[in-house]
């Protein structure tokens, strides 16, 4: 085995990838959404300005990272996640390479917009909420369910509520949004 290889297998063994890693992301993002939406408050600084409690936000993310870290379960489930949701982020990225190439060129770059942008979002979404039920399990108990029951009248009724609300989101779609994007040139 090469020396990184070995390296990467000795970081492995000292824990950075079941321990140190997930604590960072764990703290990295609660700290942040701590700052950003302000739950513990404000006070004022020297200069009469309006600061975050940064101590109080960092210690929450603090014990909230090492709860999450002290269950190998959660560990487990980011990691499982994370690197699903990289293959997805990679699928996304490869995909707009290719509708990109496949536009021409201007001077903001390529967008994805209007309805496909909706579409796409709905997409990406979807796939999130599917690699989170793997990771958890849940999507292989749903299959099998769905697989064994599947000529069953509750899953005929899953499958016509879903086929409603679909029917229902398209009937009380405002045509007007999609005709004021094409005017403005986004459709």
């Amino acid at each position: 085995m090469s020396v990184f290889g070995e390296s990467i297998q000795f970081l492995a063994k000292l824990g950075i990838y079941d321990v140190v890693l997930p604590f960072l992301l764990v703290f990295t993002i609660v700290f942040s959404l701590m700052e950003k939406t302000k739950v513990l408050g404000t006070e004022k600084g020297k200069d009469d300005k309006e600061y975050t409690r940064k101590n109080m936000n960092a210690m929450v993310a603090f014990v909230t990272a090492f709860l999450v870290v002290a269950s190998a379960q959660l560990v487990a489930v980011i990691n499982k996640t994370l690197s699903q949701i990289f293959i997805l982020l990679l699928l996304i990225v490869c995909f707009l390479m290719l509708a990109g190439s496949f536009h021409q060129q201007t001077k903001e770059g390529f967008f994805l917009t209007g309805t496909y942008k909706n579409i796409f979002m709905v997409i990406v979404f979807v796939s999130i909420i599917a690699i989170f039920l793997n990771a958890l399990g849940w999507l292989d108990v749903i299959y099998n369910y769905l697989k064994d029951n599947w000529n069953t009248s509750y899953v005929a009724a899953v499958i016509l509520m879903i086929a409603i609300i679909g029917f229902m989101a398209w009937i009380m779609h405002d045509p007007s949004d999609s005709k004021d994007a094409k005017k403005e040139g986004t459709g």
